[in-house]
């Protein structure tokens, strides 16, 4: 089917061509006649016997030529551009293009065509491993959760034991809904084609809404805050808004020291506002800090029971969305720095 295609490419690019010349003939012949009939030229043009047929052929010798430097100029690089889009089709992610193309115009696709390909690429490995990671988060707690139910089926189970059993399945069953509430935000973040309606907010009472939310996870390693927060008004979407606050604060809270302090910071100019949220525990890596905004990813395998490795994931989708930024500096055991920037 392919071939077939490419060979009526080639035919009719050869027709425009052969046309081309066959009128250019008629119109040479139509100029001359006119000519002599209005006694410019001297010579008759269907008197010369022989200038038709050499005409003719030296027009075909042209034209087969012009069709053949122009077609491996053009219709080439279209066929190979058609076979690579066939092969693309067929799920094959590694085709590529030359890009030492004649024409600035072909180089150009192939440059845009390689790079939708990589891109495409990229999709499909991210979203395989969505479905691997999702798959692999969604089977431990379940698996824990029938764990524990069967144990629950033994009428000889003591009252501490039966409790102990509940308050497990309860965990894991909050687990599974925490994880289901980010997959869809983070699903409809990146669906979401109305225009995100804009309020103008306080963005300090915000933030400290959103420390009195989270009070149960803080007050339990007695951790404080250390506020340096100015009254502060901002024009944005407030309730994506708070997701961040409320991720970045928890991540905090999750990797702080019993007894610990967190500080938090709003500085202001007249484009944007910086909010800083600092704490001194564990910190991490560089290796760990080049990945904290994947999805599904954690860098701290002690704390996996803890969180789902979507939340940061979840940061950086709505500040992209919002036209803000978030920027890490962390050293390990000294803690980390999480500074957001958000236009006015």
């Amino acid at each position: 089917m392919t071939k077939s295609k490419h060979s009526h490419l080639w035919l009719h690019f050869s027709l425009i061509v052969f046309s081309t010349i066959i009128v250019c003939i008629f119109v040479f012949f139509f100029i001359w006649s006119l000519l002599y009939n209005n006694s410019i030229v001297s010579v008759n043009p269907l008197g010369a016997h022989m200038a038709i047929p050499i005409i003719t052929i030296c027009s075909l010798l042209i034209g087969a030529f012009i069709s053949i430097y122009i077609g491996r100029l053009i219709i080439a690089p279209v066929q190979r551009l058609s076979e690579a889009f066939d092969k693309l089709s067929n799920g094959d992610f590694e085709v590529r293009i030359s890009e030492q193309q004649h024409l600035s115009e072909m180089k150009e696709m192939a440059k845009q065509f390689n790079k939708m390909v990589y891109q495409l690429s990229q999709v499909e490995t991210l979203s395989k491993d969505f479905v691997a990671n999702v798959s692999h988060e969604f089977k431990t707690p379940i698996s824990s959760i029938e764990g524990y139910a069967t144990l629950l089926q033994n009428p000889a189970t003591d009252k501490q034991k039966h409790d102990h059993y509940v308050e497990k399945i309860l965990d894991n069953t909050s687990r599974l809904s925490n994880l289901t509430s980010r997959i869809l935000e983070l699903s409809k973040l990146r669906s979401e084609e109305r225009v995100p309606v804009k309020t103008r907010f306080r963005l300090d009472e915000q933030i400290r809404q959103v420390i009195l939310l989270l009070e149960p996870k803080w007050s339990k390693k007695n951790i404080e805050f250390d506020f340096e927060v100015p009254k502060t008004y901002i024009v944005s979407c407030e309730q994506p808004l708070e997701r961040v606050w409320s991720n970045i604060i928890e991540n905090a809270i999750k990797h702080s020291y019993n007894n610990g302090v967190i500080t938090i910071k709003i500085t202001a100019d007249e484009q944007a506002i910086a909010v800083s949220i600092i704490d001194y525990g564990e910190g991490m890596s560089d290796e760990v800090k080049k990945h904290i905004f994947e999805k599904f990813y954690q860098g701290d395998s002690s704390h996996s029971k803890e969180g789902n490795g979507l939340g940061l994931a979840l940061v950086k989708g709505i500040l992209d969305a919002q036209g803000g930024k978030v920027d890490v500096q962390s050293e390990p055991g000294k803690g980390s720095c999480f500074t957001v920037i958000l236009n006015k």
